[in-house]
């Protein structure tokens, strides 16, 4: 562990508002433990900013002293990368809050704002912007990353809704990003996650929705799967925008309404999202059930944050988890074959596959228009390999990246980086194909010495001389 002078900490202690936390404090090990298990990295010090005036003062330290920097907002990255080992780690968990201006729809979050801090603040004035489908994820590293969900089908990705971004460039300069404010800036944080500063105010557009949503869940026995797939791919092809469905192989929970000889055992499951009224939604949902014969449902209109966190309790923080993703067009009987070959084959109860259909409004954006490139895509498809035990980590691992390997020939390339593990920062550059380029450019430009580096890291390159 490295072991800063008492004076320099001593300094930084009296310029900033916020709390510094060192490893012989009773609150470190909880300040240092974040949602994926398998993370365990310890800083030389977090700093647990109280406002956006601390930000430019924990940036200036960690560049001036020659550490590490990481940037804490949910800690919910698969990759771990909000904590700096042996670093120093800016710890948001004290900047959570949410305004919203309903005439302008328009709302203003803190970089340590969860899915539910937003939703619960939005849906109050009957608001709501596309994001993700767990509550406990942090808005911050959702949106640099891209952010998809329940929405996107209807207005976008998250990235697509944000106006503006207040930023701690690399200098420690306080710089405003938006269409008009550093253009350049603002397309590299629209899915360029966290490589050109620390953010510290987003600015959503907001669309009017809820309070109530239609949604809930379909399941099926799992040797009914091809057949449900394949009418799955038909039926997403032209179903309404305002219909999201998404698909997830797993075993079964304990479901209340679930057969108890069903329990523990594989499903296919539908998780249906309708935004719009029941009779309609009861309609689209009455064709879903022809698809095969269902062993149970729940579904009807609920409160649209009471769907947001549906899969909390299958998303509780301190498992062991490694992931792998894939995009698609379209979904073959290829892929089908692949898909439930691998879910038969699925390793713990923990762990899922879920296909989940981001088509629609994103896929009429430019693949320019931001640094996020992955317009093509109509699919995404995440091998969620979830366990419990250590020395589970091999198997557990080789399986995800089996399944991986094995539907590799179907995808439509590229990754989306908010789904990448910590071994796959190799393949940043395929994953933003044609953007890359211009990201090194201004990787350049905003963070030349390379400072904000624990992402999915785009690395600076000097411009060749004339």
């Amino acid at each position: 562990m490295l072991h800063l002078e008492k004076k320099l900490i001593e300094e930084l202690k009296s310029t900033i508002a916020g709390t510094i936390i060192l490893p012989d404090d009773p609150t470190y090990n909880k300040a240092r433990t974040i949602w994926n298990g398998m993370i365990d990295k310890k800083p030389a010090l977090i700093v647990q900013v109280a406002d956006t005036q601390d930000v430019p003062v924990a940036v200036n330290f960690a560049r001036k002293n020659r550490l590490e920097l990481s940037v804490l907002g949910g800690g919910h990255h698969i990759a771990g990368n909000s904590l700096a080992e042996n670093g120093l780690t800016i710890d948001f968990s004290n900047m959570k809050k949410v305004q919203v201006d309903p005439e302008k729809r328009r709302a203003y979050v803190e970089p340590g704002a969860t899915l539910a801090d937003f939703d619960k603040a939005t849906q109050a004035h009957g608001l709501a912007t596309p994001t993700g489908i767990n509550s406990t994820t942090g808005m911050a590293g959702l949106t640099l990353g891209g952010g998809f969900g329940w929405l996107t089908r209807q207005y976008g990705l998250t990235v697509d809704n944000l106006v503006s971004a207040d930023v701690v460039s690399a200098g420690g300069k306080a710089i405003k990003a938006s269409e008009e404010e550093n253009p350049d800036l603002f397309w590299a944080l629209r899915g360029g996650g966290g490589n050109f500063g620390v953010v510290t105010g987003f600015e959503f557009n907001l669309h009017n929705m809820g309070p109530e949503v239609f949604a809930g869940l379909m399941v099926f026995p799992f040797h009914q799967a091809k057949n449900v797939l394949r009418q799955y791919n038909e039926f997403s092809q032209s179903a309404p925008r305002e219909l999201n469905v998404w698909v997830v192989l797993r075993h079964a929970p304990p479901l209340p309404f679930l057969p108890d000889d069903v329990h523990g055992k594989m499903v296919l499951v539908l998780a249906i999202f309708y935004n719009g009224e029941a009779d309609k939604g009861e309609k689209l949902v009455d064709f879903l059930r022809g698809f095969g014969n269902p062993v149970g449902e729940h579904t009807g209109m609920q409160p649209y944050t009471q769907w947001q966190q549906a899969f909390d309790p299958l998303l509780t923080p301190g498992l062991r988890n490694y992931w792998k993703s894939h995009n698609f067009e379209t979904v073959t009987d290829e892929l089908i074959g692949s898909l439930v070959k691998f879910a038969g084959t699925i390793p713990s109860p923990h762990t899922e596959i879920f296909l989940g259909s981001i088509s629609g409004l994103q896929n009429e954006i430019p693949a320019e228009a931001t640094a996020y490139p992955l317009r093509h895509a109509r699919y995404i498809m995440n091998v969620h390999g979830r366990w419990e035990d250590e020395s589970d980590d091999d198997r557990l691992i080789g399986w995800a990246r089996e399944v991986y390997n094995a539907t590799k020939p179907y995808a439509a390339g590229g990754a989306y980086v908010n789904f990448m593990t910590e071994d796959e920062n190799n393949a940043v550059a395929s994953a933003y194909g044609a953007n890359y380029e211009r990201l090194v450019a201004l990787k350049q430009k905003f963070d030349p010495e390379n400072l904000f580096h624990m992402n999915q890291n785009i690395k600076p390159k000097p411009m060749a001389s004339t």
